[in-house]
């Protein structure tokens, strides 16, 4: 599901990936609204399921960070309010999603953002975090 998830530089929130146009993506929001737009090659577009996370060993796909923070939040919204949290209490949320995450190039702007986006995830009903099964090659 997180294949169809895009976040878009520049604009606020998550999208969903609906059609494809000439030379446009068509996406919609990922809110109550339901707005749809064309998105054109010079937006910067990424899927949530190409984004990673920095460990001290590797990279993590997000989408085990967010069935990490799924399994501490007992499936609800992220308790911590990301938007007027410390430093300390953003780094212990992140702890606590990814405990051996890479301190130094992991900052505060990136743990707000990872908040944010589970929680926009949740409201509207995108919870399957699991990873996808692999195909074998016959």
């Amino acid at each position: 599901m997180l294949e169809t998830v895009l976040a878009i530089s520049g604009k606020p929130g998550l999208y969903k990936l609906v059609s494809r146009g000439n030379n446009s993506l068509i996406v919609e929001t990922l809110d109550a609204q339901k707005k749809r737009m064309p998105i054109f090659g010079a937006d910067k577009v990424i899927s949530l399921a190409d984004i990673a996370m920095y460990t001290d060993e590797e990279e993590v796909p997000l989408r085990r960070v967010f069935k990490n923070i799924f399994d501490n939040e007992g499936g609800k919204k992220v308790t911590l309010d990301y938007k007027k949290a410390s430093k300390d209490e953003l780094a212990a949320f992140m702890a606590q999603a990814l405990p051996n995450y890479d301190r130094d190039r992991v900052y505060p702007a990136d743990m707000k953002k990872l908040a944010q986006w589970y929680n926009i995830l949740v409201e509207n009903g995108v919870t399957d975090f699991e990873e996808p099964a692999q195909e074998s090659a016959e």
